[in-house]
């Protein structure tokens, strides 16, 4: 089930992105306008069991504000979504809800822009919940700033902390760039 004013997003134009869905991983979806309601099912009884669940996770994305584009990127079997309800941390408090978004977002998108920057993951302020999509490394980073950020640590920490998450993932990119075997020509 997605909120009612994203059944047009996950629709598309023309049904666009709701085929570009069904085409990319070998499923139908069925949505109802009315009521949100999504059901999923595979195209036939060969198809991918794992299209499926990947078809959920995208469908689920798209219901929790991300854009189709940024929701495709979950067809590559390496990135993953991952979501946060706050109100598992805040109980139905809608103003502790509101607060903790503001912080999140921060001033006109900065605090948003600089963990996605960071991260390499997208990230998605949406209702009750926090939204990631990326790989697992970037999706770790981002949702540990996160919590960070829900724990009422300050900004500069939260930025200390992505810089320094950022070095080390340079640090390991570098590393595993050196340690890959040279195919001869």
């Amino acid at each position: 089930m997605i909120p009612k004013e994203r059944v047009g997003v996950l629709v598309g134009a023309d049904g666009a992105t709701k085929t570009s869905i069904e085409t990319a991983l070998g499923i139908d979806l069925h949505v109802s306008s009315e009521t949100g309601v999504v059901e999923i099912s595979p195209k036939s009884e060969n198809s991918d069991p794992v299209a499926v669940l990947r078809g959920k996770d995208v469908v689920t994305a798209i219901g929790r504000g991300f854009s189709a584009e940024n929701a495709f990127l979950l067809f590559d079997e390496d990135m993953i979504f991952d979501l946060i309800d706050l109100r598992e941390v805040f109980g139905r408090n809608e103003d502790d809800i509101r607060r903790i978004k503001g912080r999140i977002i921060g001033q006109q998108g900065k605090t948003r822009r600089i963990i996605e920057e960071m991260s390499k993951a997208r990230v998605s302020v949406f209702g009750h919940t926090i939204g990631f999509i990326g790989n697992y490394d970037a999706i770790s980073i981002a949702r540990a700033t996160v919590e960070l950020i829900l724990d009422g640590k300050q900004h500069t920490t939260v930025y200390r902390f992505l810089r320094e998450k950022r070095t080390e993932i340079k640090k390991k990119e570098t590393l595993e760039l050196w340690e890959r075997p040279v195919r001869p020509p």
